[in-house]
């Protein structure tokens, strides 16, 4: 159970979080470090069972025509997922927190409610709008795809829809977790989705081919719904959604939610993009960006994700405090902690790309020219590395702040370069020149977000 006594201005009070015994310790780098440590822990293991997942993906459906049409089936839901649950929680995190502490838990239950009630509603309406329009969609975003195998993509999507609700309240659910001072369990829980899927395809993919990884992708979205459900409702938050009316602090986050959501659309559209861009050119381009990506993400997902959990309840406690001086020196220290531990590794996936690729797919179907085109893409999204783990110390930093509006900026910034990159170096490059566009807009938005976050604490340092 969280309680908490509703401080005077400017005096302490006690802050009773899921363990954490005071704001001082709230606040301590060596609480976020813990925080970070335990996501990292469990994030590693999580990603090195989809790193395993992968491998038996590539062996059994290799570059196929098959394997193309579930990855363009699945960018839509996930895309659905990253712009209305994880832009709710971005919303949803700083202003629960700030209640809480100020309000009390039943307070903070109530606009749980509420935001959670929203969110699965908006999921609702965005599948069903997106299965309505998915004939006219795919022939954008899978242009190169021919008759055959865009039918097949629009197919697979149908079932993959279901993951999109599903999925959307398990994240929402880790995020509240998270702000409670729970960490590693919950990241562990995301390993019932890649389990699921490798099993699936192990299992049953001589019977129902590439269907056997749209069932097993639902099955494991489920069970990882119920084991967060589980753990948030014995931290004394319902599952269940209530409406519980409208109060000033859900009009908050609704006002927060609007711009993040936008800014979601805008920077996620440079994911379609990419697919889109991809499929213009050459058999395999598709899956070749999908495959390069995967071991970037295993890097951005851990590190990033990890100091992103982290940071996220701690920066808004500061935030709600006004304590400053903390929010300057966690800045300082994780953004120069992140770059010092992030660019050797970044460094390392650029020089060993080819044996990495080598070592771990070349095999079964994707043979040695397969794996001389995914290592070049490898390495120019490798470059990324340091600056997107970096920009992501002050995204949190902003969000904190209840700036969403800087965000949509930089989400509109990114897209238009995006586009621009792309046209100029996938005709030098290919598609290795898609994956440098990426990274080179991930260079403008760390420049974008380190400015802004500066300029807002120097702001409230004055006014203090």
């Amino acid at each position: 159970m969280i309680t908490a006594a509703q401080p005077k201005p400017g005096a302490p009070s006690k802050l009773h979080l899921g363990g954490i015994g005071s704001p001082r310790a709230m606040m301590s780098d060596h609480s976020v470090l813990r925080a970070a440590t335990s996501v990292l822990a469990a994030g590693a293991v999580v990603k090195l069972a989809s790193t395993g997942k992968e491998f038996i993906l590539a062996g059994i459906y290799g570059r196929s025509d098959a394997m193309d049409a579930f990855l363009a089936a699945f960018l839509i839901p996930n895309l659905l997922i990253n712009l209305i649950a994880e832009s709710m929680n971005q919303a949803l995190i700083p202003t629960l927190i700030r209640v809480r502490i100020r309000d009390g838990q039943e307070r903070a239950r109530q606009l749980l409610s509420n935001s959670m009630l929203s969110m699965c509603g908006l999921l609702v309406m965005a599948s069903l709008a997106m299965a309505a329009a998915a004939r006219a969609i795919f022939p954008m975003i899978a242009s190169g795809f021919a008759p055959a195998k865009l039918q097949l993509a629009i197919h697979l999507f149908y079932g993959l829809l279901p993951v999109v609700l599903i999925t959307g309240i398990a994240t929402n659910c880790t995020a509240v977790l998270n702000t409670v001072d729970r960490f590693a369990l919950p990241a562990l829980a995301q390993l019932a989705v890649p389990v699921s899927i490798a099993a699936g395809a192990v299992f049953f993919h001589a019977r129902l081919g590439i269907w056997a990884l749209v069932y097993a992708t639902v099955i494991g979205a489920i069970v990882h719904v119920v084991i967060v459900a589980s753990m948030m409702h014995a931290q004394g938050y319902g599952f269940w959604p209530e409406w519980e009316g409208i109060s000033e602090p859900a009009r908050e986050v609704a006002r927060q939610y609007g711009p993040i959501l936008l800014s979601s659309v805008v920077a996620s559209g440079g994911l379609l993009v990419d697919q889109a861009m991809a499929a213009m050119l050459p058999a395999g381009s598709v899956s070749a960006l999908v495959f390069a990506n995967r071991f970037v993400s295993v890097v951005v997902t851990l590190i990033a994700g990890a100091i992103a959990s982290a940071l996220t309840p701690y920066l808004s406690v500061m935030a709600a405090r006004r304590d400053w001086a903390a929010c300057r020196r966690t800045l300082r220290t994780w953004s120069l902690g992140m770059a010092v531990l992030s660019a050797p590794i970044a460094g390392l996936l650029i020089a060993g790309a080819q044996p990495l690729v080598r070592i771990t797919l070349q095999h079964g179907a994707f043979g040695p020219r397969d794996t001389a085109i995914v290592r070049t893409v490898l390495a120019m999204y490798a470059i990324q590395i340091p600056f997107y783990v970096v920009s992501r110390v002050h995204y949190r930093f902003i969000i904190a702040m209840r700036r969403t509006d800087l965000v949509l900026y930089c989400g509109i910034v990114n897209l238009a370069l995006d586009v621009l990159l792309n046209l100029v170096l996938m005709r030098w490059m290919g598609v290795a020149g898609i994956a440098l566009a990426t990274s080179l807009w991930c260079v403008a938005t760390l420049l974008f977000l380190r400015y802004w976050a500066g300029k807002l604490l120097a702001r409230e340092e004055m006014r203090a």
